[in-house]
């Protein structure tokens, strides 16, 4: 359950914009396309690979700068 503590006088939409961003983290909605389609342990596996390559380069860019 996500729990957004609003303060006295504070703007409502504000409060909507914290609580977007606590479900976001959670990754529910991330999961659940994940869950619509089934996809084989290769190809899981094939695309953790390439995003750990791309932000190795991403960090080592970064320690070069």
């Amino acid at each position: 359950m996500i729990i957004v503590p609003v303060k006295e006088g504070e703007n409502i939409d504000r409060a909507l914009k914290k609580f977007k961003r606590k479900f976001e983290k959670t990754g529910v909605v991330k999961e659940l396309r994940a869950r619509q389609q089934f996809d084989k342990q290769s190809v899981i596996k094939r695309q953790q690979k390439l995003h750990a390559i791309y932000v190795q380069k991403l960090q080592s860019m970064q320690e070069n700068n």
